[in-house]
């Protein structure tokens, strides 16, 4: 049957009158697809980068948050940070006007929080007003001064040649279970008792990991000045992606009091791995081995935000250890060369010392702190001024040495010492040492005291001295402590406790 266009005419006509189409407003758009933990919005034209998106939650109840991380003319990607299986297109999503916030305060030392500051531990929820953007300009040149304040992680080997400094960012890097995080939480352990707040950030770790590291933290009674920030496996790709950013902004709140914190992101290479999984599903084009091509910016934007204030500003600091995970020792691989190259030194962690028994595995020929002896104190610096090149020295020759079977006294010499430095700066986890402890042991063994201890009675030899000099020469560790230097008359007093000390050591 034909229809007459003047049906045709009163047909459209009545579409007209009756169509009602939705005004999207600027603040409020539709979810055009969604998948992956990733929704493409239609609308929010007025939607700013890293702004908070309000998603429907699960059964129409309450809103689950996103981030939008990619503006574009027709719409904008959105990374949901949470449950996404029950949106579906059509589904409304709301601007916040907030960037993207975690709260900050005092209130948050000593508990576990994810990366939006939302409590994860048992004790409550975390009464505080306080909040700073996650992502945040790093502080200008001419705001910052001279890091030359040392920050004492506890351990010989890194105190003694390669120092960090308060507001230095120093990497710590190596392939997997080779001490890094060991390292880190010593670190945080050694701040009891001073003035330094510490963030440790678990990023892509398990669950048992994280717990493990509270458990130890508890125990040692570093939990009062430690905040834990967990992204683990089981998280999200952008909650993974937000927590390192999240722990920084919780820093920066005591920096700006003029305080003094520790970061430690652990670690940088899961980080770069959620990035990339959030860039890829965002459509973004891939560069180098898959990463985004801004990875670098990344990481920069949040290393550079480590800083010792000037006076002017507050006098505070923030100092950041990041951990990146080599795979078979590979630290020209792109992501670890990005990391080095932003950072003010590494403390690089090699397999095969750490199998055979040094710990911390550090190879002292790779691992440099371009801070160096500004942020070591005196007393350190008199007693471990060549110590890193001596043993840089001797790890070569010990290895050319096992292919020659006669060597002359200064070369068997040389070996014997440093063996047994090797075994003075071997320390046993957990166990960080305070800074005059550390001096007389490096003396003792510098100064040619350990020459005739056998090399396997070494650590035991140091442990018996230490035992003595708190016993019978308590006064000589405090004013170790007290000056952070050795005077003529300190340095004699030291020598002739060690050599009181040796007369009666029966080994």
């Amino acid at each position: 049957m034909a229809i007459r266009s003047d049906e045709i005419s009163e047909i459209l006509k009545q579409r007209i009158e009756h169509f009602e189409a939705p005004v999207v407003d600027a603040h409020e758009g539709v979810i055009s697809s969604v998948g992956d933990g990733i929704a493409r919005i239609y609308g929010l034209e007025q939607a700013m980068a890293g702004e908070l998106l309000e998603f429907p939650g699960p059964g129409g109840k309450g809103t689950v948050l996103g981030l939008a991380l990619d503006l574009r003319e027709d719409g904008v990607g959105a990374v949901i940070m949470g449950s996404y299986e029950h949106l579906q297109e059509g589904d409304t999503v709301r601007t916040t006007g907030h960037i993207a916030e975690v709260p900050v305060g005092d209130e948050l030392v000593g508990r576990v929080v994810n990366a939006l500051g939302q409590e994860l531990d048992d004790k409550g929820p975390i009464e505080t007003s306080q909040s700073l953007p996650v992502e945040r300009v790093a502080p200008g040149v001419m705001l910052r001064k001279n890091v030359d304040t040392p920050l004492q992680t506890g351990l010989k080997a890194i105190d003694s040649m390669i120092p960090i400094g308060r507001g230095q960012r120093e990497l710590i890097i190596g392939d997997r279970q080779t001490g890094k995080t060991a390292i880190a939480i010593d670190a945080i352990i050694n701040q009891k008792g001073t003035d330094v707040i510490c963030i440790y950030v678990a990023v892509g770790q398990n669950a048992a990991k994280v717990a493990q590291v509270r458990a130890v933290l508890e125990r040692e009674g570093a939990m009062e000045h430690t905040i834990i920030v967990a992204a683990t496996a089981a998280d999200p790709a952008p909650l993974q992606f937000l927590a390192p950013y999240a722990g920084c902004a919780m820093g920066e709140y005591f920096m700006q009091k003029g305080g003094n914190a520790l970061v430690v992101y652990d670690d940088l290479s899961k980080h770069a791995d959620a990035y990339r999984e959030l860039s890829l599903l965002l459509r973004r084009p891939p560069s180098r081995e898959a990463y985004p091509g801004d990875v670098f910016y990344l990481h920069s934007r949040l290393l550079e935000r480590a800083a010792r204030m000037s006076d002017a500003e507050g006098g505070g600091s923030l100092t950041a250890l990041p951990i990146i995970e080599t795979k078979a020792n590979d630290v020209s691989a792109y992501i670890p060369t990005n990391v080095i190259s932003i950072t003010d030194g590494q403390i690089y962690l090699e397999t095969d010392l750490f199998n055979a028994g040094v710990r911390p595995a550090i190879n002292v020929g790779l691992s440099v702190s371009r801070v160096g002896g500004d942020a070591q104190t005196k007393a350190m610096k008199q007693v471990a001024g060549r110590l890193r090149l001596d043993l840089a020295q001797y790890r070569d020759l010990a290895a050319f040495a096992q292919f020659a079977s006669d060597l002359d006294r200064r070369t068997r010499d040389q070996l014997e010492r440093g063996q047994r430095m090797t075994e003075v700066l071997k320390q046993p986890q957990y166990q960080p040492m305070p800074l005059s402890k550390q001096v007389i042991a490096i003396f003792a063994g510098g100064r040619g005291y350990l020459d005739d201890v056998p090399i396997d009675r070494v650590r035991d030899f140091e442990r018996s001295l230490l035992r003595y000099i708190d016993q019978n020469k308590a006064d000589l560790a405090q004013t170790i402590e007290r000056d952070g230097r050795l005077s003529e008359e300190t340095e004699s007093s030291l020598k002739a406790a060690i050599e009181d000390f040796k007369k009666g050591y029966a080994g």
